[in-house]
């Protein structure tokens, strides 16, 4: 399987650029994901990849050979798409082998790589049915395995799971998993589920308005987010944000009325600093040498873990809590919401994380 560089690449629509000089490493046989919200360009870069939308300015090179102006079907990837795009007069064996008919392809080897691919995707049962005779899980594994008959040198795949219920998108994030390790691929995957993306990725893209926010592995992006935009984007729930005023060794929080430790920097920071305090739902545990004083306004019970939201006093600034043996917990009660100030992130004024 090939890797990709990407340097300096860019995309506009007559004045408008949406890829604003992206630079980025793939390693072969790497399962990379692009996250971000709606409009941030995650998909426009995959098809710039895939060779469906041109480049405007930088350079895409795969397995070495730049492919600025090649054709996508000489780029040596393979796409799935949101929808499964598959025909609806061909039954499964039919739609999966289509591309290699059409590329000329002997029917024996046809019929081996469809083979090879329905058995590593447990399809060998529904050969002959037509796609709409299949659920939507098995339509996307058809969808996948014309991807596999291609043999290609990088799969990509544009928010595949999107169209399926909850329950059928957990199984299927397993079985992309588990074809990663079988085919030892190149992967790019695009979602706007960052869930996916900590289960799926050896490396996540946090893009924002085109550009790349911070690439790393997902407990890299999870524990170390280098602004207050990845901090939010990575982690569910999401990181609990504070407005805070350094004061010593201290921190105030004005919306809260109290008072913390700081955590530790590198470097000292004058008192009357404002800076935005980040605490993960997650590192609240009994035994913490800081802690808030809160009311629980709401539990939210998922069975084998406990959240509680809550405030203090007056407070607009509403927190989630990850809570211990939460199970008695009501709306009303007193919470003393204890961590160690060391797991705690601190961002400066322009969102910058401050190490």
């Amino acid at each position: 399987m090939s890797g990709l560089t990407l340097k300096g690449l860019r995309k506009a629509y007559g004045a408008v650029e949406v890829i604003k000089g992206v630079d980025l490493e793939i390693l072969p046989q790497e399962f990379v994901v692009f996250v971000g919200p709606s409009g941030c360009g995650k998909s426009t870069l995959l098809r710039m990849i895939a060779g469906l939308e041109d480049i405007t300015g930088g350079d895409l090179a795969i397995g070495g050979r730049r492919v600025n102006e090649v054709d996508a079907s000489q780029r040596g990837i393979a796409m799935v798409f949101q929808s499964y795009a598959l025909y609806p007069h061909m039954n499964v064996r039919e739609n999966m082998g289509f591309a290699l008919k059409f590329a000329g392809a002997s029917k024996d080897e046809i019929t081996t790589r469809v083979d090879a691919a329905a058995k590593i995707l447990g399809l060998g049962a529904l050969m002959e049915r037509k796609p709409k005779d299949l659920s939507g899980g098995q339509r996307q594994r058809v969808a996948i395995g014309r991807a596999i008959v291609r043999e290609p040198e990088v799969f990509l795949f544009d928010e595949p799971l999107s169209n399926l219920d909850a329950e059928l998108r957990v199984h299927m994030r397993i079985e992309i998993a588990r074809l990663h390790q079988e085919l030892k691929a190149t992967i790019i995957y695009v979602t706007h589920d960052q869930i996916e993306a900590m289960t799926l990725a050896d490396k996540i893209v946090v893009m924002r308005e085109g550009r790349v926010e911070q690439a790393g592995a997902p407990l890299d992006l999870y524990d170390n987010p280098d602004n207050l935009f990845v901090a939010g984007f990575i982690g569910s729930p999401k990181m609990n944000f504070l407005k805070a005023v350094v004061a010593g060794a201290n921190l105030t929080l004005p919306e809260l009325d109290q008072i913390l430790p700081m955590p530790p920097l590198s470097t000292r920071l004058a008192d009357g600093t404002e800076v935005t305090l980040g605490l993960r739902p997650d590192i609240f545990k009994r035994g913490g040498s800081a802690s808030l004083n809160l009311t629980i306004e709401i539990v939210e019970q998922l069975g084998g873990e406990t959240f509680a939201y809550a405030r203090q006093g007056v407070s607009t600034q509403v927190l989630t809590i990850a809570v211990e043996d939460g199970r008695a917990l009501r709306p009303g009660q007193a919470l003393t919401a204890s961590f160690d100030p060391t797991r705690a992130l601190l961002f400066d004024a322009l969102g910058q994380r401050l190490r």
